[in-house]
């Protein structure tokens, strides 16, 4: 069976009992994703075009294959049972998906892990999102963020992070300020980018909306009606850390996103990220959300690489 949104069942006599006497089966789907069951021959389609109703499909019908590989009939009542149980997943990734107005973008959490960072980017003032790469947890702290500036629920979005390099010396960087900044802030741009059509995120840009600010110019500021986003915050100091927290006033929400495992700070120096999400953990309107390499969703390569990782270190 493949991998992509069209199925193909190469046993003729499995694709017989997944389909069902007269093809009962497929018309239970029909009914529970209320969406047309394509058959070409071998393949199964589903019509619809969500991506996320497609991998449910795709997961119902691979359950029902390994039903009737181990030799047990797949009743319409059991088809129904297995989509019905998937779909409600889906449901709630519906349920729970962040809508972007304006830009009519919409962001659906894929893990459970995700779900949880979903859960705490709307009821928490202040939320520690830390991972590993890939887990998504800048682009859901971006697309949260917009959201809120285009509803008028903040003023602006804030974009900062601390100016560490990863290992290597750039030296002299030409330009004025926002230029300067602009290559170590490049995921939150790229994350802009792709949440919203180029003119709405210049415009943002232009007319303050969306400000860029280098860490270190973050000091003495109070920042009010304001979504701030701090990235890479793994390479914060502890006074950074306490510096950037102590900005924040009333009406701000914060989001703070780092990996734990790709810290550049100076060797004996604390992490501020590591620091801050052990001491406030129990603080009220404060959560502390740990995605781990099973939320990974860049690329099944990119999880694997992670896994690699954390194998080593454990050894």
């Amino acid at each position: 069976m493949s991998n992509n949104a069209t199925l193909v069942l190469h046993d003729s006599a499995l694709l017989q009992s997944v389909c069902g006497v007269n093809d009962r089966n497929l018309h239970v789907l029909e009914r529970v994703f209320d969406t047309p069951v394509l058959v070409r021959g071998n393949e199964l389609r589903l019509a619809s075009g969500n991506a996320e109703l497609g991998r449910a499909f795709a997961d119902v019908i691979s359950q029902a294959e390994s039903i009737a590989a181990g030799g047990e009939v797949v009743a319409p009542a059991v088809m129904e049972s297995i989509a019905a149980q998937r779909l409600a997943g889906v449901r709630e990734q519906l349920d729970t998906a962040l809508h972007i107005p304006i830009a009519e973008t919409k962001v659906y959490p894929r893990t459970e892990g995700q779900r949880r960072l979903f859960e705490a980017l709307r009821s928490s003032e202040l939320t520690f999102a830390i991972g590993p790469a890939g887990t998504g947890k800048t682009y859901i702290a971006v697309a949260h963020a917009l959201r809120d500036v285009l509803l008028k629920r903040r003023r602006k979005l804030i974009l900062t992070r601390p100016v560490v390099e990863a290992g290597e010396r750039l030296g002299y960087l030409p330009g004025d300020l926002e230029q300067k900044i602009a290559p170590y802030l490049h995921p939150l741009q790229d994350a802009i980018a792709s949440l919203l059509p180029a003119d709405l995120a210049r415009r943002l840009y232009e007319n303050g909306t969306i400000e860029v600010a280098p860490l270190a110019y973050m000091r003495g500021r109070n920042l009010r009606e304001c979504y701030v986003l701090l990235d890479e915050a793994q390479n914060t100091s502890s006074q950074q850390m306490k510096m950037f927290l102590t900005r924040l006033g009333e009406q701000c929400t914060a989001v703070v996103t780092g990996d734990l495992s790709q810290i550049d700070l100076p060797k004996g120096t604390t992490s501020g990220l590591r620091e801050a999400a052990h001491l406030l953990r129990a603080v009220d309107s404060v959560a502390v959300v740990r995605l781990t390499q099973r939320d990974v969703v860049r690329s099944a390569l990119v999880q694997r690489i992670v896994q690699a990782y954390d194998e080593f270190r454990n050894d």
